[in-house]
């Protein structure tokens, strides 16, 4: 209602009322853009420190995985690749297979088929994009898989999302190392 009366007011009248009430904010107003880039500058700094935080934890979450998963691997854990692998994953093997979920854990469960004697993870790397995670290592291993013995080395690539609030692996690649 009260534009209305203002619309209705000579021109110098207008001008009266604005200054009375201090003043428009307009471009050329100095403390409006001392205000606002003040504003945009703590903003910035508060998400650079959010983001930097929560990749940090979940560089320090996925490393975790991978450990536990050598851990999993010499107690012959199959409960915890139920929990950590995602339903649809897969796993290109370094000997050309490509294996699923349900058939990584039915070969598992065989313990005279399937036994880990030593593992060792080493150059880890974890790379963080946004609900996504990429872990790249080596791996020295000395196993029983499918009644055959490997001892060998193998670079290999991990793939994690988080699904909810659970990190799960999706997919996995392992290739031998150049001896």
């Amino acid at each position: 209602m009260k534009l209305l009366q203002i619309a209705k007011l000579p021109r110098a009248r207008v001008d009266y009322h604005r200054k009375q009430k201090g003043g428009t904010m307009n471009a050329k107003n100095p403390v409006l853009w001392i205000s606002l880039f003040i504003i945009a500058l703590f903003a910035g700094l508060g998400v650079t420190r959010a983001q930097t935080g929560t990749k940090a934890d979940v560089v320090a979450t996925i490393t975790n995985l991978e450990n536990d998963a050598v851990n999993a691997d010499l107690a012959g854990d199959t409960a915890f690749y139920q929990r950590a692998l995602a339903e649809d994953w897969t796993r290109g093997d370094s000997d050309g297979t490509f294996y699923t979920k349900a058939q990584v854990m039915k070969l598992m469960a065989d313990a005279k088929d399937f036994k880990t004697n030593s593992e060792k993870l080493s150059e880890l790397k974890v790379r963080v994009y946004g609900n996504t995670a990429v872990a790249t290592y080596k791996d020295t291993y000395d196993i029983l898989f499918k009644g055959e013995h490997r001892a060998h080395s193998i670079i290999a690539t991990d793939t994690f999302v988080k699904m909810g609030s659970e990190w799960k692996q999706v997919a996995s690649h392992g290739a031998s190392v150049a001896k």
